[in-house]
């Protein structure tokens, strides 16, 4: 009997060990640089065929330029520079991933998710007004301004944006724990959906009179991705 309850506290055990590992397991290669585009001999892995190692040089691990100032002339005054799988094909599997942003005068990152990891930002230049809201019950705001070499966390999949309090541009570099994280920008996803969301259902959720819904529908809504 003894024997009998060892083996099912062990068959538990390695269940939920699989289950914890499944989502994320560790790469078995030490790259896997992606390919664009179907590749007989290719192995597929997270997504992506793996380029011969053979043939892999040192720029699928490089990217340049990432040190120029990008245009802000934009609705809401900032530009994201991403550099993640689809920049560097070498970071397939790596979990990983970087971008640049450059925010004008009171330039704002508008409120957004990034589906798909944490986000840690570092600000090379300038004062930002960070923050991120939890999740139900308590939607609780964590907020913290920030001077260059200041450091932010953003945990996955929480709503958080940036807002350049300065009278002087600002720039920032954020690292993200995917190689693909996804970015959802919350103005853009509800009103700027296509097609678009029936009013009836924005008017209610959000309060608001449906001839205000139709306006915000209209709106060009501008992706700074």
């Amino acid at each position: 009997m003894k024997g009998v309850k060892f083996l099912v506290a062990f068959v538990v055990l390695a269940l939920a060990s699989s289950f914890a590992f499944a989502s994320d397991p560790s790469p078995l290669q030490d790259f896997c640089v992606a390919l664009d585009d179907h590749y007989k001999n290719g192995v597929f892995v997270n997504g992506k065929f793996c380029k011969d190692p053979k043939l892999v040089t040192p720029d699928n691990f490089f990217f340049p330029g990432l040190n120029n100032p990008k245009n802000t002339s934009n609705p809401v005054g900032s530009t994201v520079k991403n550099v993640n799988v689809v920049q560097i094909p070498g970071l397939n599997t790596l979990g990983i991933s970087l971008a640049r942003i450059d925010y004008m005068p009171y330039g704002q990152n508008p409120p957004h998710i990034h589906p798909r990891a944490s986000e840690i930002l570092f600000v090379q230049e300038g004062t930002l007004y960070v923050g991120f809201v939890t999740s139900i019950p308590d939607n609780r705001v964590f907020t913290k301004v920030l001077n260059k070499g200041d450091v932010f966390v953003f945990p996955i999949g929480l709503i958080h944006f940036q807002f350049n309090i300065g009278k002087t541009n600002a720039v920032a570099f954020a690292s993200l724990s995917s190689q693909n994280p996804g970015v959802i920008t919350i103005a853009n996803a509800v009103f700027g959906s296509n097609p678009p969301i029936n009013p009836d259902v924005l008017a209610s959720a959000f309060q608001l009179d449906q001839n205000v819904v139709k306006s915000l529908q209209a709106k060009f809504w501008w992706d700074n991705n």
